[in-house]
């Protein structure tokens, strides 16, 4: 997928597929959010490891002002994760420019139910998200066939015993596409 240019009223965002030299940043931009719990920090590895699902907002000059990944869970249902912007350009419509970009990596996967976990809820409403009332937004045979997953995200979608810490306070959403 290529790149896509974002005009806000003041300011130009480029949106486009990360590389293995942004992976830096990434962990720079998660960083003060790991530190408030807003957002969960991986180790190096697992940012390589999934560096396709990633995309990366750039100012006009090439900065990296955020960033943001798109995980697949299942045949019918992503994850929005890893949703950050740098302190300086937060309120600037990066954030909005990024989700806007992984909904149509979503829809170009054939992705037709996208979810997050978030403290957010607002802007995630602004994008068409609802809070999930429960958790029916997977049948229990794919529901058991999650339960196989590795992967953290899977775990907090499910509302497992042992992720509980990590997601306290977090609204699960989800968009029809």
């Amino acid at each position: 997928m290529t790149e896509t240019v974002t005009k806000t009223a003041t300011e130009t965002i480029r949106i486009r597929p990360a590389r293995t030299d942004d992976v830096g940043a990434i962990k720079t931009l998660v960083a003060p959010l790991a530190d408030q719990r807003i957002l969960m920090a991986k180790e190096t590895v697992a940012y390589y490891e999934s560096l396709q699902e990633f995309r990366i907002a750039e100012s006009e000059d090439g900065e990296v002002i955020g960033c943001g990944a798109l995980h697949v869970m299942w045949e019918d249902l992503a994850e929005v994760r890893t949703l950050a912007a740098s302190d300086a350009w937060r309120g600037k419509g990066v954030g909005h420019a990024l989700v806007e970009r992984l909904l149509e990596d979503a829809r170009a996967l054939g992705v037709s139910r996208v979810f997050c976990l978030t403290f957010e809820v607002e802007f995630f409403k602004k994008h068409g998200f609802e809070v999930m009332a429960d958790q029916t937004a997977v049948d229990p045979v794919v529901y058991s066939e999650l339960l196989r997953s590795h992967d953290e995200g899977v775990a907090e979608f499910l509302d497992l015993a042992r992720v509980k810490p990590n997601t306290l306070g977090n609204t699960r959403m989800i968009k029809e596409l």
